[in-house]
């Protein structure tokens, strides 16, 4: 219950900073055991063959296993929709793949797992203000 509450909660908060702000988006991902449809608020960043997210909570948080169980999601970011798939999770102390201000703060964090997500779907404008 806690984690729908947190997923909801901060989404209003992000609205003003997510449609400019490159590192923001939403994923939209549905509940392996619910049913349920959830909006998580996620740190994103493109790549040449879809997206890497930060998994600032661990890849056992429960979007995680509900992206990976579902083999994909939905993605909003800057302004655009992407339907994502193939997601993996990536063990990499380095966070290489991340800029540099992100790599600092997901040191400080203890974060060093990210997920891989394929794009290969058309880019759908999205019909909600990102």
């Amino acid at each position: 219950m806690a984690g729908r509450v947190q997923h909801r909660g901060h989404e209003p908060h992000y609205k003003p900073v997510r449609r400019l702000a490159p590192g923001f988006g939403i994923l939209t991902h549905v509940g392996r055991k619910s049913g349920k449809v959830y909006r998580t608020p996620v740190n994103v960043f493109r790549e040449p063959s879809g997206f890497i997210v930060a998994l600032t909570y661990s890849s056992q948080s429960e979007w995680v296993k509900n992206v990976l169980a579902a083999g994909g999601c939905e993605l909003k970011t800057r302004g655009e929709e992407y339907r994502v798939s193939a997601p993996k999770v990536v063990r990499d102390p380095t966070r290489r793949r991340f800029p540099i201000p992100v790599r600092l703060v997901l040191t400080l964090v203890g974060a060093d797992e990210y997920m891989e997500l394929s794009s290969f779907a058309t880019v759908v404008p999205s019909r909600s203000a990102l």
